[in-house]
Formats: C-alpha cells, sequence, structure tokens
C-alpha cells in the first residue's frame, strides 16, 4: 500500500495501469505565520505574490513593515506539488524560499521566526503558530475541518492509499479498516477530514 496526498497524474496511470486508488480523507493546506505577525488574512493573489518573490515585506499586504521570510516543503513533498498547482499556478518560487521536508518542520521554522510564512496541513495548526484566513473576495474562510468538508476553503485536496490491483486480504483489511466509521474518526482526530 502506498500513500499519496497529491492525485495520481495520467501519465503515472498510463505507466502503471493496474494502479487502484482509493480516496481516504481531505486535507486542508493552512497558511500559517508567527503569531506576533498582525496579518489575519490572505487572497490567494497575495499568497502567490508572496511566494514568487512580488512582495516582501509585510507592510504590502496589510501587515508591519518587517521582511518575509518565505518557508515552504521541499520538491519531493506532495504538500508542494498541490500548492505549485493550485496556488502558484506552475510560477517558480522565490529563490530564497526555506526549503522544509516536513509539515513540522515548517511549523517550528514558523512559530520561531518573527516574519515567516508557510503552509501546513492542518493538522499542524496549534497555538504556536497563527492559521490565517483566505480571502475568496466575498468572505475569509477559516482552515478548519467545517469549512474543508462544506467546499468553503479553498485550498484543499484528496488523500489516497494506493495498491497494485484491487486490494485482497490484509490490504483490503486495512483498507476496509479505514474507511470504517473508526478508522474515520482516527483521520478527524489527527485533523484531517473524513470522506464518511
Amino acid at each position: 500500500i502506498g500513500m499519496s496526498s497529491r492525485d495520481v497524474k495520467p501519465d503515472e496511470m498510463k505507466k502503471y495501469p493496474e494502479l487502484v486508488v482509493t480516496t481516504i480523507g481531505k486535507d486542508g493546506v493552512a497558511l500559517i505565520i508567527n503569531p506576533g505577525n498582525t496579518v489575519t488574512s490572505l487572497s490567494t493573489a497575495q499568497i502567490k505574490g508572496i511566494y514568487n518573490g512580488n512582495f516582501t515585506n509585510w507592510k504590502e499586504v496589510g501587515g508591519a513593515d518587517r521582511a518575509i521570510v518565505v518557508v515552504g516543503r521541499d520538491s519531493a513533498s506532495g504538500t508542494r506539488e498541490f500548492f505549485t498547482s493550485s496556488v502558484m499556478g506552475g510560477q517558480n518560487y522565490v529563490p530564497t524560499m526555506l526549503e522544509k521536508n516536513s509539515n513540522g518542520a515548517v511549523q517550528q521554522t514558523i512559530s520561531q521566526t518573527p516574519g515567516a510564512i508557510g503552509y501546513v496541513g492542518l493538522g499542524f495548526i496549534d497555538e504556536s503558530v497563527k492559521a490565517i484566513k483566505v480571502n475568496t473576495g466575498s468572505v475569509e474562510v477559516e482552515p478548519t475541518v467545517q469549512n474543508v468538508l462544506s467546499g468553503k476553503y479553498p485550498l484543499s485536496r484528496s488523500l489516497y492509499l494506493l495498491t497494485s490491483g484491487q486490494p485482497s486480504g490484509l490490504a483490503k483489511e486495512y483498507l476496509d479498516y479505514i474507511l470504517s466509521p473508526e478508522g474515520q474518526g482516527l483521520l478527524t482526530e489527527e485533523g484531517f477530514v473524513p470522506v464518511s
């Protein structure tokens, strides 16, 4: 069984036609900042502008006069791939972006760095960081499980388990468990959004 937090690409399905993709949940990708930052929301255009280097100071997006420290995930990350397609539209990141290899590393960097911004899964929002709302133009939406579930929060993605062919034996038992009320409850406890 493989895990993926990004969609399987058409060329991957062509290369591995026996691949079976099972959606087990959803996750929101939250923008987090240092708790000392006064900014409460950003539009996707502003987020993109921060990550491509068009905005380099928080005062350009309604905050204090402080340099923006851009933090992202490494190039092997499914979260980064989602962010690249959904927010960046395939544009390059600012060359000074600090690349971290996990959600936890992003969270820790943001919590310790005034002026920093990063993106993490919902389960990594706690009191050490401040999650910001995404301004959709008509409303500011908080990154919460409820808002991902309702479809209001714009930065969300599905989570998958992958098998070679239809799962059987222990793999099928595991998938059945993950999709059961108990398994979906565990997903919820970890800050993810259930599919059932």
